[in-house]
């Protein structure tokens, strides 16, 4: 297996992946497909790696900028995250995660916010953070990691394409 950044023609495997591996999920309104398009067609797609094995898109992570009611810049949102379901399990989603983590460091970033499992995302130094707050989800599912120690405070807004429904 290979993580390797998204090329144009990877668009309608990133696609099957992402419908597949959110299809059982409880937690999801069944949009992240079409997240993942409208952050692409809108060049707001920060990092976009795939996971490729023998040839074929596995998994893929996206980040894309977020802004922060404070006025901190640097920040990103990872998402949607997407493993096929018949390799999930098998270390793909956390090699995606460490690229995904190392590529935004490389980039500069000031930090990273992810909503989603803590059991999950504490491995990769995610915390719940007080002073960050996505307003309608629980506080302990959304986490923040900090690459310089500094922590903004405020409310976090996401790229207005997480709101795409087709």
């Amino acid at each position: 297996m290979k993580i390797r950044q998204e090329v144009p023609s990877d668009a309608a495997a990133i696609e099957a992946v992402t419908v597949a591996a959110f299809e059982n999920a409880a937690h999801t309104r069944h949009t992240e497909q079409f997240i993942v398009r409208a952050l692409r067609e809108s060049g707001a797609l920060s990092v976009s790696l795939v996971a490729e094995d023998d040839s074929e898109v596995i998994g893929h992570v996206a980040v894309s900028p977020v802004t922060i009611s404070d006025g901190s810049t640097g920040w990103f949102g990872l998402g949607p995250i997407s493993v096929s379901p018949e390799r999930q399990g098998g270390g793909v989603g956390t090699r995606l995660m460490e690229c995904a983590l190392s590529e935004l460091r490389a980039l500069g970033a000031v930090g990273c916010v992810v909503l989603g499992r803590p059991a999950y995302y504490s491995r990769f130094g995610f915390v719940a953070e007080p002073s960050l707050v996505l307003p309608g989800v629980r506080a302990e599912n959304f986490q923040a990691v900090s690459f310089d120690g500094s922590l903004p405070s405020g409310t976090v807004a996401y790229h207005r394409a997480f709101a795409a429904e087709v």
